[in-house]
């Protein structure tokens, strides 16, 4: 083989090097800009995507009135939820058997519960890493929960409606 050909056979392999590192970055970026979907889509339902550019804040979502109490979802993915509560507590947090599931990288997979006690509800951050915010003060013990205060658990905020 001529030098000529080595060298051509050089710069090709150089260039195919640099395709593939350009093309994995791309990919890469691609997919690290699609939202994550909260469950996986079934074969032949259409795939619901989120706009690239989220819209300005909207108004908090109407409550509707209930029979008895229940914690609505005001502000994140799952705005407009309403728990109806009962005699039993609700756990908040990203893993998949709480009552209500909060898929967020700011909530901790058992983030917190919600319980009655006494004719109050009572609000227990079980240990998370970002915290459980009332209003604007973060709580470290079990805490009663006002109505119409907002319950903040990462980007998902939640009122108390009695």
């Amino acid at each position: 083989m001529t030098e000529f050909g080595l060298t051509l056979l050089r710069l090709s392999f150089l260039a195919g090097l640099w395709l593939f590192v350009i093309v994995t970055v791309l990919i890469l970026r691609r997919d690290l800009a699609q939202p994550r979907e909260s469950r996986p889509a079934t074969a032949g339902a259409p795939r619901r995507t989120r706009p690239a550019r989220a819209p300005k804040a909207a108004k908090p979502a109407k409550i509707p009135r209930s029979a008895g109490p229940s914690l609505a979802v005001i502000e994140g993915p799952l705005s407009g939820t309403v728990i109806p509560l009962g005699s039993s507590q609700i756990t908040l947090g990203r893993a998949p058997d709480s009552t209500i599931v909060i898929d967020d990288d700011f909530a901790s997979s058992r983030h917190a519960r919600v319980y009655p006690s006494e004719g109050a509800w009572i609000v227990e951050d079980l240990g998370s890493t970002n915290g459980t915010w009332i209003d604007r003060t973060r709580i470290t013990s079990p805490t009663a929960l006002p109505p119409g205060a907002p319950l903040r658990i990462g980007r998902t905020t939640l009122q108390l409606t009695t």
